[in-house]
């Protein structure tokens, strides 16, 4: 066991807790079964004193032990396929409903009986209505080919009511679905725990994203809604199911569907920002360059004899003026740049790391988790360079451990690159290893005709000092 990530998970504040928890406990345990053993003797003021002890050691176990447990079970509860749950208002009138209860029961008062029906009628309208609301309801969804990080993103959500007559109020629609395989911590969890509880405590969980809501949907009607949403990270989202949730009509339950949701998956990818310092000393000169080659440049190559499928437009009229033959022009291809961005995934672990717990908790929140923000700053430079030089019809490739991609343009070229970005994990190098995953070396013989450049985060590399000045640096 490494005891440094397990002070991380656990605290001495966690083991104080834990050792008057068990306590407390035991010591209610002991003394119920002390007033007990003084009932069947007959010791009348034993068992008076045991008793109140036991109730003072009950306080104690409402105030320190059931609300972490009541915690943790909640958010248990929430992966599980629950029908329905108590709110805070259901909660507060299952208690008025004990109270009222009780007070008829011993007093015997008819106007108490009538505010318990009233309660009790309430409760059982507001749970049949809310179940009915969720009853024949389908939703589908449909995003965007290309979803970009920090970038308003427009998501069209549709929903139909099969019901004839009873319409739907107030619905939440919710996509559930995991970001990931395994948790962020699931590596210093298997430092810390036999592989059997590390592989149950390592498990991604399920983690939730509000599309919508919808306030009214008519009996056989459906409803289609526009919202931008925001992705503040790039990464991804494998779908499973959608989550309909409605607190209709007193809001005393918060009544939950789950529907199957065919098989998809969310790419974020790195997010765009400003790149024009890091290229502006670069010797970029696409389209300066002629070549010899035929095709869609301003620079003249030659006159040659019409021929049928030739553009009519290419027609020089003066040349064919004078030579009485159609003839029309050829143009020379501007010379392409070639671009090659290589990313080098290594970074140091952050000191300023948060703890595993931590960690654990806002992943199991839903809240977003990032394991290095110097890796994600490096992956989002990345993309733009990519992104940059495409839109300046430079032929690009991506290079990454244990994965090169051959030299192309257009978007759908792009995209693929920007999508193994986005897939992309961090790996954390050791303090003495400067040099990164790849075979920059073979690279650079590869790509006499490219422009290389390398996106690392460590300053000093191994490199020969023919090499380096074959390549421009990129810090992040």
């Amino acid at each position: 066991m490494n005891l440094k990530l397990a002070s991380q998970l656990f605290s001495f504040r966690d083991l104080r807790n834990a050792i008057l928890g068990v306590i407390v406990v035991l010591g209610g345990l002991g003394l119920s079964g002390l007033t007990l053993y003084a009932h069947q003797i007959g010791d009348v003021e034993m068992a008076a004193v045991a008793a109140s002890a036991s109730l003072v050691f009950v306080l104690l176990i409402l105030i320190f032990v059931v609300p972490p447990l009541a915690r943790n079970a909640g958010r248990e509860a929430s992966q599980l396929n629950l029908p329905f749950e108590f709110t805070t208002g259901g909660a507060i009138l299952l208690v008025l409903l004990m109270i009222v209860g009780f007070s008829a029961w011993n007093t015997g008062n008819n106007l108490l009986f009538l505010v318990l029906s009233f309660l009790l009628a309430a409760m059982v309208v507001g749970f049949i209505a809310g179940s009915l609301c969720l009853k024949k309801l389908d939703v589908t969804m449909r995003f965007p080919e290309t979803i970009f990080a920090g970038e308003k993103t427009p998501i069209l959500v549709s929903m139909h009511n099969r019901k004839r007559l009873i319409p739907a109020f107030s619905v939440v629609v919710e996509v559930r679905g995991k970001e990931r395989e395994r948790s962020i911590a699931a590596d210093h969890l298997d430092a810390i725990f036999p592989k059997w509880i590390a592989r149950r405590l390592g498990q991604a969980p399920v983690v939730r994203r509000t599309l919508d809501h919808f306030v009214h949907v008519a009996g056989r009607e459906s409803v289609e809604k526009k919202a931008e949403h925001i992705f503040p990270n790039r990464g991804r989202l494998s779908i499973r199911d959608f989550e309909l949730s409605t607190k209709f009509p007193f809001g005393f339950f918060r009544h939950r569907r789950r529907l199957p949701a065919r098989e998809a998956e969310l790419v974020v990818f790195p997010k765009i920002i400003d790149v024009s310092t890091e290229i502006e000393t670069l010797p970029l000169d696409a389209g300066d360059r002629v070549s010899s080659k035929r095709g869609s440049g301003q620079d003249l190559l030659a006159l040659r004899a019409y021929q049928p499928q030739d553009d009519l437009r290419r027609i020089d009229w003066k040349a064919t003026a004078r030579t009485r033959n159609l003839t029309v022009r050829e143009f020379a291809a501007d010379d392409e740049s070639r671009i090659t961005v290589i990313f080098d995934p290594r970074v140091e672990p952050d000191a300023a790391d948060i703890p595993i717990r931590e960690k654990i908790s806002a992943e199991q929140s839903g809240k977003p988790v990032i394991a290095s923000p110097q890796f994600e700053h490096g992956a989002s430079l990345a993309a733009s360079l990519l992104s940059h030089f495409a839109a300046e019809n430079a032929q690009i490739r991506l290079v990454i451990p244990n994965e090169d991609t051959d030299f192309g343009s257009g978007r759908p070229h792009l995209y693929d690159a920007l999508r193994k970005l986005a897939l992309l994990e961090p790996e954390f190098a050791n303090a003495t290893s400067k040099e990164p995953s790849l075979n920059i070396e073979r690279i650079l013989n590869d790509s006499d005709d490219s422009h290389v450049l390398l996106v690392t985060a460590n300053e000093r590399t191994t490199l020969s000092p023919e090499l380096t000045q074959k390549l421009k640096v990129i810090l992040f």
